[in-house]
């Protein structure tokens, strides 16, 4: 077990509570309970000092003095503090990702694959920052970062899909990280072209008829 902070500013003052890094990040997420999340039943303005916040600032600013009220608005609105072992440890599974994927997905101009070894050289060598968000949305920046480096390229699809009214709010995030072109149309619907890399294809309407329910149409474009 980790232990960290979880933490929010609000009106100057910084509101902590301590957690498990581990059970606060899975609930943050919906995947954990917060009496798993938490380690005290105080809320600190600084947790090192033992300088509990008072119930009039709760009050004042989270609408409530309750511990499990204000503790689960700290974690999922705030920071948790990541250890550097920890951020490191994440950095690099998230270059492995990358790294298997290009290897598997990516060809030199001739055809030829890269060994993963080349590959994390020329990551490393672009001084490419591997962000904190999924691996699939991010591989098409990285492809652009990395052919100044490594002529590279990866097989890509492009779909035409559109989009019901009803549904554009969730889809949008996760179909603009493609997005080659879009179209409004006066029904509220969207129509947008996208690239997808063709080793994330499937994964991709996967994601796509989750947050539609199967309602999206698709074409794929030549």
């Amino acid at each position: 077990m980790s232990q960290t902070t979880a933490r929010v500013k609000k009106e100057g003052k910084n509101y902590e509570v301590l957690v498990d890094l581990d059970e606060a990040l899975k609930f943050k997420h919906g995947e954990s309970t917060l009496g798993q999340a938490v380690l005290t039943e105080g809320i600190f303005y600084n947790l090192k000092s033992g300088e509990h916040a008072s119930s009039q600032d709760l009050e004042k600013n989270f609408g409530s003095s309750d511990f499990s009220v204000v503790a689960e608005k700290i974690i999922k609105n705030g920071e948790i503090v990541l250890p550097s072992d920890f951020r490191k440890q994440e950095i690099e599974k998230r270059y492995k990702q990358i790294v298997d994927f290009l290897s598997k997905n990516a060809t030199s101009s001739e055809g030829r694959p890269y060994t993963p070894e080349r590959i994390l050289k020329a990551l490393q060598e672009a001084h490419i920052t591997v962000k904190n968000k999924s691996i699939e949305s991010q591989i098409p920046e990285i492809i652009d970062q990395l052919s100044k480096i490594l002529p590279i390229k990866v097989e890509t699809k492009k779909v035409r899909i559109t989009v019901p009214a009803q549904f554009t709010g969730h889809a949008y995030g996760v179909l603009q990280e493609y997005k080659e072109k879009e179209e409004w149309l006066n029904n509220g619907d969207l129509v947008i072209d996208v690239k997808v890399p063709a080793g994330l294809i499937m994964d991709f309407y996967d994601n796509l008829n989750a947050i539609t329910h199967g309602n999206a149409l698709t074409e794929e474009l030549k």
